[in-house]
């Protein structure tokens, strides 16, 4: 084999089709765009139109409510403060903020605050202060001998 011998397999390296360059081109006049019509125009968008037809998503029906002032949780598993206690990246005997929580990596960022969820075991005793929790996870810190402080509970508290 020499380099000289050395060539691409067929069909891999095509040419561009040049269009509208005349009529030896086989693309000429038209351009293969036909002849007349929105589509041989230039500038047209036919994103969703059905030729006059009521588009798709006019017919189907509108459901729902999307609430603009919604709150959204960054969500902690107790599995996950767990590893990250045995990893020795949170200490289980000071009191674990939300700030701790993202400085160790475990939250990204804490969006409207810090809600904790009960998926997952945890064995130590440890002192939550978070936004929210559910009560399963309320119930498990609790069980094994820690607290867990929310705002919510304190706001009721105070009421």
């Amino acid at each position: 084999m020499k380099l000289n011998d050395l060539r691409d397999n067929p069909g891999a390296m095509t040419k561009k089709k040049r269009v509208a360059r005349g009529p030896g081109s086989g693309k000429g006049k038209t351009a293969g765009r036909g002849i007349k019509g929105q589509k041989s125009r230039s500038g047209v968008a036919l994103n969703a139109y059905e030729g006059g037809q009521m588009p798709l998503y006019r017919r189907l029906p509108k459901r729902g409510f999307t609430k603009p002032n919604r709150k959204a949780f960054a969500v902690v598993n107790l599995g996950a403060i767990a590893r990250f206690i045995e990893a020795g990246k949170l200490d289980a005997k000071a009191e674990i903020t939300e700030d701790l929580l993202v400085t160790s990596g475990l939250v990204r960022r804490k969006l409207d605050g810090v809600r904790v969820l009960a998926k997952g075991e945890i064995a130590q005793a440890v002192t939550l202060s978070v936004t929210g929790a559910s009560k399963a996870a309320v119930e498990a810190v609790e069980k094994a001998g820690g607290t867990l402080k929310t705002a919510q509970a304190v706001a009721e508290a105070a009421e």
